[in-house]
């Protein structure tokens, strides 16, 4: 079978051959007729996760996909070859002509967007999801700040949120301003000539999505017993224990995270970090709002599949204007 993948770390991304998927009895085959691209596919082909998720080469790049079902294992019930279906595969390798989906990552597509548009939703719908609903429990009439809200995890959290019932402030620059403006944002700060610190307070929640000392302005916008949830990192120790990390990485990432923990403990809030994990259940509920009309997903650029080594690298170099998905003929 045809995929895309490496054979080592920092290696380019390269047509390989591979094995057929093994469709276990809980397995959905899915024909792969589009898969969407996120920078966690550039940090895995960059070694930049190694540590956390290790793999067995050859490794198969690719967390979202969006196709047609081929084949049920003997214990699936909800799904039936013909299928139109999405997810954000746990286990990856999506960029390939098809794929072994564990039932319970697996959802019906939208019925109103296309198959492309379908494979570049998995990854960063749920990334908002369990931000605000599973970790935040946000509720109506709090306050969160979404950081980078012209992004495509940033736009479906402002979305989400104003579903959800609370008063959203975002950051955003240049076109994005316009952007998260349409999308609801009820308060839009430009990072590059407001400051954030002044402009913001007594905030219940923050999704951070930058890091660095973007994380750390964040930590500063909280009200006591707020809660800051980054998704770009660093880890903290809660995470490294539940991951299953050895005691010498545990310590590592104690470290890395010192700093923020140490503010985040003088102002009187709290710092997670979110990696987010594949859901059908919460799949099903995203495809419901996105069919209501409630999610609106950031418009596509598709790529041929045989172009993924090129479309990573536009990824990876920011040329991409809104989300990248390789599609196939």
């Amino acid at each position: 079978m045809h995929a895309f993948g490496i054979t080592r770390y920092q290696q380019p991304l390269t047509r390989i051959e591979v094995p057929e998927p093994t469709v276990g009895p809980d397995d959905v085959l899915v024909d792969v007729e589009a898969a969407g691209l996120n920078h966690l596919d550039e940090k895995m082909r960059a070694g930049e996760f190694k540590a956390l998720l290790p793999a067995t080469m050859p490794l198969v790049l690719g967390y979202d996909v969006a196709g047609t079902v081929l084949r049920v294992g003997a214990r699936v019930r909800e799904f039936a070859p013909g299928d139109r279906v999405y997810a954000r595969v746990g286990a990856g390798r999506t960029f390939a002509e098809r794929v072994a989906v564990p039932q319970d990552e697996l959802a019906p597509a939208p019925r109103t967007l296309s198959t492309a548009q379908a494979a570049g939703l998995p990854l960063v719908a749920l990334t908002a999801w369990q931000a605000l609903v599973e970790r935040g429990h946000l509720q109506a009439g709090q306050k969160v700040l979404v950081q980078a809200g012209a992004g495509a995890v940033g736009s479906l959290a402002i979305q989400l949120a104003q579903h959800l019932g609370a008063h959203v402030a975002t950051t955003a620059s240049g076109a994005g301003l316009e952007r998260a403006r349409e999308l609801g944002a009820d308060v839009v700060v430009d990072y590059r000539s407001q400051d954030v610190e002044a402009e913001l307070s007594g905030y219940d929640l923050v999704l951070d999505s930058l890091g660095g000392d973007t994380l750390l302005s964040s930590l500063r916008v909280l009200r006591p017993g707020g809660r800051a949830i980054g998704i770009a990192g660093p880890p903290e120790p809660a995470f490294a224990r539940q991951a299953g990390l050895n005691p010498v990485l545990r310590l590592a990432i104690g470290a890395l995270s010192s700093k923020v923990r140490r503010l985040a403990r003088q102002r009187g809030v709290t710092y997670e970090f979110l990696f987010m994990h594949a859901s059908g259940a919460q799949l099903r509920e995203i495809t419901a709002l996105v069919d209501a009309g409630t999610l609106r997903p950031l418009p596509v650029e598709t790529f041929p599949l045989d172009d993924a080594p090129a479309a990573l690298g536009a990824l990876a170099a920011g040329r991409v204007r809104g989300k990248a998905v390789l599609v196939r003929g």
